[in-house]
């Protein structure tokens, strides 16, 4: 009896790791956050400065502006599409904009300059949209061609100058404090207001993704588009909106950007397109569409930012952080690609 007892709680025990993993694969975030607490236990017992507050407020800073590229990413990618012309956007907004602002009208508010990225922004990703939908060919070949033109017109018309003379009301919104709060040292560590732009956006895009009928039309179309659009879902409807959601949040990100480093620098963004890929993905949306969170996609982009701006604490050189990315990707696809063969 007892040695069929045994046998019996050995056999329970092993299968404890099948269950914690097939927990993990329907819940992607979970994984994500599990990856986020070892970096961080393992980077604060090497470099107890970690857990100090200034360093959770610079991570929040660094993270506003790849969460709001995050956030519409993922409506793109849970449609089944993939765009890289986002960061590209944000660039020709943010210059546009800000040089026009300090040219003609330098003592326009914040709230209103924001809404002209947001118009810019949702202009340039209508016409991706379109161009997806009547083109019939994929977004990522699509975008890939309106990155390089918007691209290729900034460096014929604007090059690689740097304008430093920003308005002030988008150098002062850098500055509005959300918080703050005095270190051990005596420094002032202080978390800037605009975070809460980052709050709102995800907000915005559960709601949709979540409790609206575009949200439905855009998971069915990601998972099938062929039995989506016989079911009468829109597909130019969707294909322009999921765009144009990306492009609005990408133009306030791009004056976001500006207003925390004080210039604007048509080239500053190029190349942080695969971060937040990476950042989308593992908070584990497919990449082949039809499924995402918001909270799996702030969690991954909490996890990007961690390893680029804390590993350094750790003695690990900048150089490993791409590495180290990778590395993480492949654990989480692995994982993750266990719901494909459920």
């Amino acid at each position: 009896m007892s040695d069929f007892t045994w046998g019996n709680s050995t056999s329970e025990g092993a299968a404890w790791p099948k269950r914690i993993v097939a927990w993990l694969v329907r819940h992607p975030p979970a994984f994500t956050l599990i990856l986020i607490v070892l970096v961080s236990v393992i980077v604060g017992a090497i470099s107890p400065e970690f857990w100090q507050i200034s360093n959770i407020f610079d991570m929040a800073r660094a993270s506003v502006v790849t969460g709001m590229f995050g956030l519409g990413f993922l409506m793109i990618l849970a449609a089944g599409g993939i765009d890289m012309s986002f960061t590209a956007i944000a660039a020709l907004v943010m210059y546009w904009i800000t040089t026009a602002v300090a040219a003609y009208m330098p003592s326009m508010p914040m709230p209103l300059i924001l809404l002209m990225a947001a118009a810019g922004g949702t202009l340039l990703g209508v016409c991706n949209g379109l161009l997806v939908h009547y083109l019939r060919a994929p977004a990522l070949i699509v975008t890939i061609g309106t990155q390089y033109v918007i691209r290729g017109f900034l460096l014929t018309f604007i090059g690689t100058e740097l304008f430093v003379n920003v308005p002030t009301s988008i150098e002062s919104f850098g500055k509005y404090e959300l918080w703050q709060v005095e270190t051990d040292s005596g420094s002032i560590a202080v978390l800037p207001a605009y975070v809460l732009v980052l709050v709102v956006a995800a907000i915005v895009t559960w709601w949709i993704l979540n409790r609206t009928l575009m949200g439905r039309a855009i998971f069915a179309i990601g998972g099938n588009s062929s039995i989506a659009e016989r079911l009468g879902y829109d597909l130019r409807k969707v294909h322009v909106f999921i765009f144009a959601y990306a492009g609005l949040l990408a133009g306030v990100a791009g004056m976001l950007h500006v207003s925390s480093n004080r210039l604007a620098n048509p080239f500053d963004l190029s190349g942080s397109e695969l971060g937040v890929i990476a950042a989308v993905v593992l908070g584990g949306a497919r990449i082949t569409g039809g499924s995402g969170t918001v909270i799996g996609t702030i969690l991954g982009v909490i996890l990007v930012t961690l390893v680029n701006n804390v590993l350094i604490l750790a003695g690990i050189p900048s150089s490993w952080q791409t590495f180290v990315v990778g590395c993480f990707i492949i654990l989480a696809g692995t994982v993750f690609a266990s719901r494909e063969r459920t």
